[in-house]
């Protein structure tokens, strides 16, 4: 189920859009935005899980875990 919703832009933000869409890069508006959304809510919840895991480690509680995950390189965020 998807729910319409209202947003105003600054018109540079929406050229761009447009401009995506005229050149096929996306299907639509609705698509940019929702890709969008998606990435930032997946940013934001990953920063949120690195602040946990910051405080885990400076209890201690992860030391190995910060171990290893250090030695790991970070995945892009983006599609």
């Amino acid at each position: 189920m998807s729910i319409q919703v209202s947003l105003r832009l600054a018109d540079d933000l929406v050229t761009a859009v447009d401009e995506l869409v005229r050149s096929g890069a996306v299907s639509s508006r609705a698509e940019v935005m929702e890709s969008a959304l998606e990435r930032e809510l997946r940013r934001r919840l990953a920063e949120h899980d690195a602040e946990v895991y910051a405080r885990a480690s400076a209890e201690g509680d992860l030391g190995e875990l910060e171990s290893w995950l250090a030695s790991r390189s970070t995945p892009a965020l983006d599609d």
